[in-house]
């Protein structure tokens, strides 16, 4: 077995300031990048996980590759809700992507969380995804979904503090924000709609497209 990569679980959490809905911005490529440097919360019985989003993609309105391109079905009807809605859909077969709506109700769009850097309730993530390696453990938005619970059960559940799944401030500060085409598609490929918080080692794709700041 793999020695345990812990020493990050030792490092006390910041105070969480829970973000309101009118807080997150109503413009998709707006919303994946204020997320970046959030914290995104989930309690269960088994506690509270808690991660730093440090990777997310951008799916505007009109984009080919957005869920919504062919128009509103069952399947995709929370990226139709107003912003803030979540949206949870199974790709592959087997992974769960948990999402944001990110504009006006009727206009279908989101945000996909990617990855994010773990904080709290690593043991709890090392349970659910089976793997002791703390770098593995929410890096890529399958391994995100597995080690935070999310399933077709939060599809379009409204956001609020108050729910199981909620975002937070911690005061954090991202100082370099890297872009890069999106990862995995074929329609729209070469918009450089992906947003990470560059040098962090929980972002996901291949390092060449990890190496751009602005």
């Amino acid at each position: 077995m793999a020695k345990r990569i812990a020493a990050i679980e030792t490092v006390p959490p910041r105070e969480l300031r829970a973000l309101r809905l009118d807080e997150l911005p109503h413009a998709t490529v707006a919303l994946a990048k204020f997320l970046l440097g959030k914290v995104l919360v989930r309690d269960s019985k088994e506690g509270r996980v808690s991660g730093r989003i440090v990777e997310t993609e951008a799916y505007p309105p009109g984009d080919p590759a957005c869920h919504a391109r062919s128009g509103r079905t069952a399947r995709n009807a929370s990226l139709f809700l107003r912003h803030g809605h979540i949206y949870v859909y199974r790709a592959y077969g087997t992974a769960m992507m948990l999402n944001v709506s990110s504009e006006a109700e009727g206009v279908g769009a989101g945000v996909l969380i990617r990855a994010a850097e773990p904080l709290t309730g690593i043991e709890v993530m090392r349970r659910r995804r089976g793997i002791d390696d703390v770098y593995r453990l929410t890096k890529g938005p399958g391994c995100l979904a597995q080690a935070f619970a999310v399933d077709l059960g939060l599809d379009g559940v409204a956001y609020d503090a108050a729910n199981s799944l909620w975002l937070a401030d911690d005061g954090f500060g991202v100082t370099k924000v890297g872009r890069s085409v999106r990862i995995g598609i074929t329609r729209n490929a070469d918009k450089p709609w992906r947003f990470f918080i560059h040098g962090n080692r929980w972002v996901s794709g291949p390092a060449r497209l990890n190496d751009g700041a602005k």
